[in-house]
């Protein structure tokens, strides 16, 4: 069954705003050139959705638009919502918006680890310079998954990190870890660790 939507803008943000989870998905798979900055906030809002499938849809649709929309997804950096501030940062990165660098930066101290996660992932995927002391504090991080992120970072940037501070990870007991930390150990090399 196909859906048919008359696609004006009242009809797409009422769709988006409080539509079925298939119509959600469904228009967000036609909106990835929109230049309507009131489209893009609706969809940015999608990032929270409670459907993964309609994140998801809404993620492909920020990233795969080719107009300039880097200003609105810098915006929304600061959102008070958690999901919406760690997959922008995601989408921005993906986009190659090196420009949003320095708000991505502001993100690591963020209260929700999974923002701060995504925020490293991030500056990592945009290459930042000058973010090994934001990776190395970040391997100490009380959130698992975002010392996951900085090791992942550590490796692709080959910064060393001191035996020191790798048996203070280890103590973790999780298997990724572990996993990473043989990664980080192989660039590093002997001096390093």
């Amino acid at each position: 069954m196909k859906i048919e939507f008359k696609n004006d803008l009242e009809d797409i943000l009422k769709i988006l705003e409080s539509g079925t989870e298939q119509n959600k998905i469904k228009i967000l798979e036609t909106l990835h050139n929109t230049n309507n900055l009131k489209v893009v906030q609706q969809i940015i809002t999608k990032l929270n959705d409670e459907s993964i499938q309609v994140r998801g849809e809404a993620f492909n649709a920020l990233l795969l638009n080719k107009n300039e929309i880097s200003k609105i997804l810098i915006g929304n950096l600061n959102s008070p919502n958690k999901n919406i501030k760690g997959f922008t940062s995601l989408v921005l990165a993906n986009r190659n918006e090196i420009s949003a660098i320095p708000e991505i930066m502001k993100l690591v101290n963020d209260e929700h680890g999974m923002v701060r996660s995504c925020a490293i992932g991030s500056l990592g995927y945009l290459n930042a310079g000058k973010i090994e002391d934001i990776i190395l504090k970040s391997l100490s991080d009380s959130n698992m998954e975002v010392q996951k992120s900085a090791l992942h970072v550590a490796i692709q940037k080959k910064i060393i990190v001191s035996e020191k501070k790798i048996k203070e990870i280890l103590n973790e007991n999780d298997d990724q870890i572990k996993n990473l930390i043989l990664k980080l150990k192989k660039i590093s090399g002997p001096k390093g660790i």
